[in-house]
């Protein structure tokens, strides 16, 4: 047991293969408690430091420290997630500072305030009895589902500067808050199941009427299969150059990624264009067996048509025509989402409303209709608006 402060912070500083966790906010906290040879007040300082920290990112220590650990990116976890080798070298080092990690997993509160000296009020914390390795072990059976690193901790990022950042504040739509095109989410669901499995799923083309839920239903599906491996990262048009080397970078990670792009279309000189054709016809250097991309689309042609292109100086006109508007044949899944008849509509709106705790009043479906007109159509965003009109002014008159 480390049972002084020279000895927790000698333990800490061996740490190398999960060094990460121990650079984290918490345990650099707590080395510094150990490390401390100020007085009294300035003990209590670090002791206090250390409780902070840890309180950002719960109040269990042993739970903290089994999450960092089994979470944390580093050789020995990514060769584990891979299912390699793990060298003998590697391994006893990864268990010796696992050791470590389970022996800092049972410091209680009363031991660390007694090494500070001091009698008056301390906060306290919460300590987990468990076989530390024994539920690492556990953790790691599961590494290809739960991933490392962001990918464990996070279910949706974005592309920053080139970087895979998390989106901290995802959509959290689910399968259940979408209500009508049952068919088109079934295909969808369908194909990311078979990229879950391992099989050959299909880039997929949702295209149609705005405001019909395509990016809903991307975003459903994928809450609704995160916890067996599945995470979206969206990819905004000006950053389809980047695509291979994103897809690069995730070739051998054991979980399975859908790259999202919303509201795509070219222009016919966009250089964008042709690093978008050869990714959809699987180049080599490109194709990743653990990715697909879900794009959405309000065009059935995804490259701007105009008449000067018909009428231009190109020797073979109808070659360039015929090559801009089949990129959307370039996928290998295409799903029609249309505006929904009245009847569907009307569905919508009183689910929507009845979820939400509203009554449904005589007039309803005249004044959802009546907004839907001013809305631009009967859609399911239209509803959601209508809902959230409600919701904000239920006695008054909408304008």
């Amino acid at each position: 047991m480390l049972e002084n402060t020279a000895k927790g912070a000698a333990a800490l500083a061996s740490v190398v293969v999960f060094r990460n966790v121990t650079k984290a906010p918490v345990l650099r906290a707590l080395r510094a408690f150990f490390e401390c040879e100020g007085d009294e007040s300035e003990r209590v300082e670090r002791y206090a430091d250390f409780v902070s920290a840890l309180y950002a990112q719960g109040y269990d220590l042993s739970r903290y420290l089994l999450n960092a650990a089994a979470e944390d990116e580093n050789e020995y976890i990514r060769l584990r997630a891979h299912g390699s080798p793990v060298p003998p070298t590697l391994e006893a080092a990864a268990r010796g500072e696992l050791g470590i990690f389970g022996e800092l997993s049972r410091l209680t509160p009363e031991l660390l305030r007694g090494m500070t000296g001091y009698t008056g009020y301390l906060p306290g914390f919460e300590t987990t009895k468990m076989d530390f390795a024994a539920e690492f072990e556990r953790r790691m059976e599961r590494v290809g589902v739960t991933g490392f690193g962001q990918y464990a901790r996070h279910t949706m990022f974005r592309i920053v500067d080139g970087e895979i950042e998390p989106v901290h504040t995802p959509d959290r739509r689910s399968i259940e808050d979408l209500i009508g095109y049952e068919r088109q989410r079934r295909e969808l669901l369908d194909n990311t199941e078979a990229l879950l499995r391992g099989l050959p799923a299909a880039n997929a083309l949702l295209i149609g009427d705005a405001g019909t839920g395509k990016s809903s239903t991307i975003k459903a599906v994928a809450n609704l299969l995160a916890p067996r491996g599945l995470r979206l990262i969206e990819v905004r048009k000006d950053q389809l150059l980047s695509i291979p080397s994103i897809m690069e970078r995730l070739r051998d990670n054991p979980l399975r990624f859908i790259l999202f792009i919303d509201d795509l279309s070219f222009s016919t000189n966009d250089d964008s264009f042709a690093a978008m054709k050869a990714i959809l016809e699987g180049s080599v250097s490109v194709k990743a067996p653990n990715t697909v991309i879900y794009a959405t689309s309000n065009r059935r042609h995804l490259v701007k048509e105009s008449m000067s292109d018909r009428d231009g100086d190109d020797i073979h006109v109808n070659d360039t025509i015929q090559d801009t508007v089949a990129l959307s044949d370039r996928f290998g899944l295409t799903i029609l989402f249309t505006k929904p008849p009245k009847a569907l509509y009307l569905r919508i709106v009183h689910e929507l409303c009845a979820a939400a705790g509203l009554e449904l009043t005589e007039d309803l479906d005249t004044r959802a209709c009546a907004f839907a007109i001013r809305r631009g159509g009967m859609t399911p965003r239209a509803a959601e608006q209508f809902r959230d009109m409600l919701l904000s002014k239920p006695m008054e008159e909408e304008t």
